[in-house]
């Protein structure tokens, strides 16, 4: 089972479990992305550079001065990301962020002993 919810002030990704996924609309796409963990992702819905999920580096957003904020995807800016490990993705301006977490999984309990 999973969560999803919108996150309008955005999502730092060192807080999502990995399997967590992410959902990016932006003024001229829909992104899906999957966290597997640290900065890497599998991402698609560019039908060019990713129209099948492919892994990826995330790198953040960029905002309206070019600054970079590491990690993070936020409403109003850009996403970055790198594609084979060297090919440089910028999308358009970030118009939601969805974020669906895999609930935890619950340890089973033991039997009563009586």
């Amino acid at each position: 089972m999973t969560t999803t919810s919108e996150v309008p002030d955005g999502v730092d990704l060192k807080n999502l479990m990995p399997g967590s996924l992410i959902d990016v609309e932006t003024r001229s796409r829909h992104y899906q992305i999957e966290c597997l963990g640290g900065n890497s992702i599998r991402i698609s819905g560019h039908p060019e550079y990713c129209p099948q999920p492919m892994p990826a580096q995330l790198q953040g957003s960029i905002d309206k001065e070019g600054e970079l904020e590491f990690g993070f995807i936020e409403p109003g800016m850009k996403l970055m990301f790198f594609l084979n490990g060297d090919r440089p993705v910028k999308t358009s301006r970030i118009i939601s962020v969805k974020v669906a977490q895999p609930n935890a999984v619950q340890p089973k309990s033991s039997p009563s002993v009586h």
